[in-house]
C-alpha cells in the first residue's frame, strides 16, 4: 500500500490555500477544539473517496469557503515494494513515476456540488491539472476501484473512516466480525463468496435437473394427448373448407341468383308503373280539357256579373231620380199630417204638453242611439288603422308583454301565429276555427330553456302553452287532411302535428257523417263544423278574427269596411230620424207659444191637395223603380255567388291538375331514375357474374346448390352455423389450429428421448462439479488456517512491540457450511500480568482498549513483504494517563505504518513525542473569511522510515 508524502488544500472548508507535508512515520495534527483537525482529516478522507465523520460530507466543507471550485491534491508514494516494476502501488493505473499526485476537484453545479477525482505520474501543481481533458477525470465509483487495486481496499477503508472516540471499537468486533474482517483484508473472503456462489449455482442446477425431469415427465403426459389433437386438427380444417366453400361459393351464388331474380321482377313492376303512368297522363288530357271549359264559365260568368253591374247602375239612378222626385211631395204630404195632428191638440193644453214631452225623449233616444253607433264605428276605424302597414294580424297585449320578456331573457322561440299559412282558402274557415285555441302556443327553439320560460310564464300568467319539445312538419301529410291545407315553415308541438294530419276534412256534414261511420275518425267540414270522440260543434269565426297568414288581414279588412258601411247608413238613418223629431218639436212649441196649426192647414190647402194628387204618381214611380232594381241585385248576387263558384271551382281544378302533373312529373322522375338504378344493377350483376367460374353459375349447379340449401338464407343461417361451431371450439378450446401439430407428435418420441439422454448427463455433470468445488474448497481451508496462523502471527509481535501478551485463538475450520459460518477468532491480552481480557469483556482500562484496536488494526495492515500502509486515528491519547500515551506512542513507533494522529492542545507533551511531523491548527479569528495558516513542525528522522 503507498504512502501519503504531502497534502495541499484549496477553498476547503475555511482555508484559503494550504499546503503541508505529510512525509513521516507519525504526523500530528494539533490545535484547539474547533481548530479544523477534524476538519484536514475528512479532506484526506474525501480524497481518498471515504465517507467524512459526524454526518458532515464534503459539500459542507465546500459551501463554507464560499467559492465556485474547491482542491484537494496529494503526493503519494509510488515506489515498488518489491524488485520488479509491476510492484509499484499504482501499476495496475499504469502510473510508473515514483510519486503520483492524486487530486479531487469539487465545483458547484446548477445549484449542487460535484465531486471528480484524477491521478498522474510525478509532481503536478492545481493550475496544470486544471487543464486536463475532462475524460480524464473520474466518478467516485471508478476512483475507488482505483484506490482499491493500489492497496486501498474496502476494510481498510472502513478503519479510515471510523470518527472520534471509535478507535478502540475494533476490540468491539464479535469473534465472528473480526474473522470475516481478516477474512475480508486478506482477501480470502472473496474466495469464500465465490464457493458460496458456485454452491448456489449448483443447488440451482439441482433445481433445473428437478424441474427437467418434472417437464419430461409432463412431455410424456403430453404425447398422448397429440392423437387428439391431430384428430381435432383435421376435424377443424373440414369446418374450415365448409366455411371456406360457403362464404366463396355458395352464398355468393345464391345471393347472384337471387338478385337476378329480383332485378327482373322489379324491372316487371316498373314496367306496369310506366304503364299506369300513361294511364295518368291521358286523365291529364281530360282535366286539362275540364279546365278550359271552368275557364270559359268563368270568363262568362264575369261578363255576365259586368252587364249586371250596368243594369243595376241604371236601376240606381231610376230609383234614384224617383225618389228625388217623391221626397218633396212626401215631405209636403208629412207636413200636412204633422199639422193636423198638432191642430188636433194645439187647443188642448194637456195634450200639447204631453206631445211635447214625448218629443222631447224620442229626441233624447236618438241622440243616444247615435253616439252608441258612432263609438261603435269609431272603435271599428281604430282596428282598421291598427292594420295599416302590418304584415300579419297583431297579437293581444298579453303575448306581446310575454314575448317580450322572453326576448329580454334570450330565450329564442315562436308562436303558431307567425309559422302557419293557410294553403287553400277553401279550408280557411276550418283552419281559423280549430287554430283558434291554439293561437298563441308559444314553442320555444331549445328544450334546454323550458325551466326559464315556465318561470316567466307563471309570473306573467301565461294563459297559453309554453312548448319546448317540437317536430318538424311532415313533408307529405296525408291527403285530404286539415294539416296538408296548411303552410307550415316552423316546428310545432308534436300533438298538434297528430291532430291536424287525423282531422279529415269532408265537403258536408252528411258526408262527415258517412266517415264516422266507417273510420270513426275525426272531420271538420268548409263551415268549420267539427266532429271528434265527444261529438259535433261550431268553430265558426268571424272574418274579423282571422289571424294565420297575409290573407286573414285582408279578411279582416274587408269585415271591418262592411262594418264600417253599415255603422254609416244605420247612423244616417238616426239622423233623418233626429231631423224629423226635431221639426216636430220645434211646430209644438210654436203651438205652444200660440202658432196655430189650423190656420197653416188653411192657408196652405191648395198645395197639400196637390202634393197628394202628384204623390200617387211619383210612389207608383218609385215602387216599380225599387222594384227593378231589387231584381237586378238578387240577379246580380246570384251571378256573383255563380261566379264566386266557378272561379273557385276553376281553382280547384287548377291545383288538382297541377298536383296531379307534378305527381305525373314525379313520377316519370321516379322511374327514370328507378330505370337508371335498375340498369347499374344488371350491369353490376353481369360484372359479378363474370367473376364466378362458368361451372357455379350454370343452371343445373345452381338448381343442386337449391335443393341443398333451398336459398341464400338458408345458406348463410349453415355458414353461420359453421362459423358458431367454429368460434365455440375455438373459444373453449376444442379445436386444435396449429398447422404442425402432426409434425409435433412426429418428433415428439424423439424430443422425450433427447430430454431423457440430456437430463442423465447433466446429472453426471453437475454431481462432477459438486464433488470438484468441495475438493476445492477443502482445499482451500489451509489457505484459510495460514490466514489466519498469519493473522495470529501478526497479532503476537505487535503485542510484544507494545509489552502485551497478545494470543489469538486459531478457529476450527473444516469443508463444511454450518463450521465456516460459526467460526470466530478469538483474541486475549495479557497487560502488566494482570491476567488475560478479552476483546470486548470490559475488564480493560480506556489505555488498554486504545492498544487492544491498534495492535488488532495494524495487524490487518502488517506485511513483511510488502510493508506500508497508513492509518487516520482521530485523538488516540483522550483520556490517557502519562504512562499509557508513552505506551500507545512507542508502539506507534515500532510498527511500520504511518499514522496521521489528532490531538487537542494539551499540557502534557508526551503526545507530541513519537510525531516525526506536527501540524498545528488556529481558529479562524471572529470577522475573518479564512482561517490562519497551518504552522509545520518537523523532526529530523534518524532514519527512514523503508529501512
Amino acid at each position: 500500500m503507498f504512502h501519503l508524502q504531502s497534502l495541499e488544500l484549496l477553498h476547503w472548508d475555511y482555508c484559503r490555500r494550504v499546503s503541508m507535508p505529510l512525509d513521516g512515520s507519525i504526523i500530528t495534527i494539533a490545535g484547539p477544539n474547533g481548530s479544523g483537525k477534524t476538519t484536514l482529516l475528512d479532506a484526506m478522507r474525501t480524497l481518498l473517496g471515504l465517507e467524512c465523520s459526524g454526518g458532515r460530507t464534503y459539500k459542507t466543507y465546500a459551501r463554507h469557503a464560499n467559492a465556485e471550485t474547491a482542491w484537494l491534491r496529494a503526493l503519494v508514494d509510488n515506489r515498488p515494494r518489491g524488485r520488479q516494476n509491476s510492484s509499484r502501488p499504482f501499476a495496475s493505473s499504469l502510473l510508473y513515476a515514483d510519486q503520483v499526485t492524486l487530486a479531487c476537484r469539487i465545483e458547484r453545479q446548477g445549484g449542487d456540488w460535484v465531486r471528480r477525482y484524477i491521478m498522474v505520474d510525478g509532481v503536478h501543481e492545481i493550475e496544470a491539472l486544471t487543464d486536463k481533458a475532462e475524460k480524464d477525470w473520474l466518478g467516485i465509483e471508478a476512483w475507488k476501484r482505483r484506490l482499491e487495486a493500489a492497496g486501498l481496499t474496502r476494510a481498510i477503508g472502513r478503519v479510515l473512516a471510523l470518527e472520534q472516540g471509535q478507535t478502540d471499537r475494533l476490540c468491539e468486533l464479535s469473534p465472528k466480525e473480526l474473522l470475516r474482517l481478516v477474512f475480508e483484508v486478506f482477501g480470502d473472503q472473496e474466495v469464500l463468496d465465490r464457493y458460496d456462489q458456485a454452491r448456489s449455482h449448483q443447488q440451482q442446477l439441482m433445481k433445473e435437473v428437478e424441474q427437467a425431469t418434472h417437464e419430461l415427465s409432463h412431455a410424456q403426459a403430453q404425447l398422448s394427448d397429440l392423437a387428439n389433437r391431430v384428430n381435432s386438427y383435421q376435424q377443424y380444417q373440414l369446418r374450415l373448407k365448409e366455411r371456406e366453400r360457403l362464404a366463396t361459393e355458395v352464398v355468393p351464388v345464391l345471393q347472384w341468383s337471387e338478385g337476378r331474380q329480383r332485378l327482373a321482377q322489379q324491372l316487371r313492376e316498373l314496367h306496369r308503373q310506366r304503364l299506369f303512368a300513361s294511364g295518368d297522363r291521358r286523365q291529364m288530357s281530360a282535366k286539362r280539357a275540364e279546365l278550359h271549359a271552368l275557364f270559359e264559365k268563368v270568363e262568362a260568368a264575369k261578363r255576365r256579373l259586368q252587364e249586371l253591374e250596368s243594369e243595376r247602375k241604371q236601376a240606381r239612378a231610376a230609383f234614384d231620380a224617383a225618389r228625388e222626385a217623391e221626397r218633396p211631395m212626401e215631405l209636403l204630404a208629412k207636413r200636412e199630417e204633422e199639422l193636423k195632428t198638432l191642430a188636433a191638440v194645439e187647443t188642448d193644453g194637456a195634450e200639447l204638453s204631453q206631445r211635447l214631452e214625448h218629443l222631447s225623449s224620442q229626441q233624447h233616444a236618438l241622440r243616444e242611439a247615435f253616439t252608441r253607433q258612432n263609438d261603435q264605428s269609431r272603435k271599428a276605424q281604430a282596428a282598421m288603422d291598427a292594420l295599416s302597414g302590418q304584415r300579419l294580424p297583431p297579437p293581444p297585449p298579453e303575448v306581446s308583454r310575454f314575448r317580450k320578456a322572453l326576448d329580454e331573457a334570450g330565450i329564442a322561440h315562436h308562436v303558431l301565429a307567425d309559422c302557419i299559412d293557410i294553403a287553400d282558402e277553401t279550408w280557411r274557415a276550418a283552419a281559423e276555427g280549430f287554430l283558434r285555441p291554439s293561437r298563441w302556443v308559444v314553442v320555444l327553439e331549445r328544450s334546454s330553456d323550458e325551466g326559464r320560460a315556465f318561470g316567466l310564464a307563471a309570473k306573467e300568467r301565461y294563459r297559453h302553452y309554453v312548448v319546448g319539445d317540437a317536430e318538424s312538419a311532415p313533408a307529405l301529410p296525408p291527403k285530404d287532411s286539415l294539416l296538408a291545407a296548411l303552410n307550415i315553415n316552423a316546428k310545432l308541438p308534436g300533438w298538434l302535428l297528430r291532430q291536424l294530419a287525423s282531422i279529415r276534412c269532408v265537403k258536408d256534414t252528411e258526408a262527415g257523417a258517412q266517415y264516422s261511420k266507417s273510420s270513426g275518425g275525426e272531420w271538420i267540414t268548409q263551415d268549420a263544423y267539427y266532429r271528434d270522440g265527444r261529438g259535433g260543434r261550431s268553430l265558426w269565426v268571424e272574418a274579423r278574427d282571422y289571424q294565420f297568414g297575409a290573407s286573414a288581414l285582408d279578411s279582416r279588412r274587408a269585415s271591418l269596411e262592411r262594418e264600417l258601411s253599415r255603422y254609416d247608413v244605420e247612423l244616417t238613418r238616426i239622423a233623418k230620424e233626429q231631423a224629423e223629431v226635431e221639426r216636430q218639436l220645434k211646430d209644438a212649441q210654436k203651438a205652444a207659444q200660440g202658432h196655430k196649426a189650423a190656420q197653416e192647414l188653411a192657408e196652405r190647402a191648395a198645395e197639400f191637395a196637390e202634393g197628394r194628387a202628384r204623390l200617387a204618381g211619383l210612389r207608383q214611380a218609385r215602387v216599380e223603380a225599387a222594384g227593378r232594381m231589387a231584381a237586378l241585385d238578387g240577379e246580380h248576387d246570384r251571378a256573383l255567388t255563380q261566379a264566386t263558384r266557378s272561379e273557385r271551382d276553376y281553382e280547384a281544378a287548377q291545383g288538382g291538375l297541377k298536383a296531379s302533373e307534378d305527381n305525373v312529373l314525379r313520377g316519370q322522375r321516379e322511374q327514370e331514375q328507378r330505370l337508371q338504378e335498375l340498369r347499374a344493377s344488371a350491369r353490376a350483376s353481369r360484372e359479378a357474374g363474370a367473376k364466378f367460374p362458368v361451372s357455379w353459375i350454370q343452371p343445373a349447379r345452381i338448381a343442386q346448390l337449391r335443393d341443398e340449401f333451398e336459398n341464400a338464407k338458408q345458406a348463410e343461417i349453415a355458414m353461420r352455423h359453421v362459423q358458431q361451431e367454429l368460434d365455440t371450439g375455438l373459444n373453449n378450446g376444442t379445436w386444435e389450429t396449429d398447422v404442425a401439430v402432426q409434425e409435433r407428435h412426429a418428433r415428439m418420441s424423439v424430443s422425450v428421448l433427447e430430454q431423457s439422454t440430456q437430463l442423465d448427463d447433466r446429472r453426471a455433470s453437475n454431481e462432477m462439479a459438486r464433488i470438484a468445488a468441495f475438493n476445492a474448497r477443502e482445499r482451500y481451508i489451509d489457505v484459510l488456517r495460514a490466514t489466519v496462523r498469519r493473522y495470529k502471527k501478526n497479532v503476537q509481535e505487535l503485542g510484544e512491540l507494545a509489552g502485551v501478551i497478545a494470543q489469538a485463538e486459531l478457529p476450527h475450520l473444516d469443508n463444511d457450511d454450518m463450521v465456516l459460518a460459526q467460526a470466530g477468532l478469538h483474541v486475549r491480552f495479557n497487560f502488566d500480568g494482570k491476567g488475560e481480557v478479552g476483546l470486548n469483556d470490559g475488564e480493560a482500562s480506556g489505555g488498554q482498549q486504545v492498544l487492544k484496536s491498534l495492535i488488532l488494526l495494524v495487524a490487518l495492515m502488517k506485511d513483511d513483504e510488502t510493508p506500508g500502509g497508513f492509518v487516520f486515528i482521530d485523538e488516540p491519547f483522550a483520556h490517557l494517563d502519562v504512562r499509557n500515551i508513552q505506551l500507545v506512542g512507542h508502539f506507534l513507533r515500532s510498527t511500520r505504518a504511518q499514522y496521521l494522529l489528532t490531538t487537542p492542545i494539551t499540557h502534557n507533551v508526551e503526545v507530541f513525542e513519537p510525531s516525526e511531523i506536527t501540524l498545528v491548527t488556529s481558529k479562524k479569528p471572529r470577522g475573518e473569511r479564512w482561517a490562519p495558516p497551518i504552522a509545520v513542525i518537523q523532526r529530523r528522522p534518524e532514519k527512514s522510515i523503508y529501512d
